[in-house]
């Protein structure tokens, strides 16, 4: 799978913070976790379009 997130914007927000390297693969997950479920819920009524209420 691509990756989903940007390194670049994700050590942007968090400018005072370190970051883990491992952070990165995680967040992907997650990220890739909310897209799956708000497609599922798209389909379940009957939706081509995930809107943000899917989320």
């Amino acid at each position: 799978m691509a990756d989903l997130i940007v390194k670049a914007a994700v050590k942007e927000a968090l400018a005072d913070k370190n970051v883990a390297s491992d952070f990165y693969d995680a967040l992907d997950e997650e990220v890739a976790e909310l897209l799956e479920d708000a497609a599922r819920r798209a389909e379940e009524n009957d939706r081509k379009t995930v809107q943000p209420r899917d989320l």
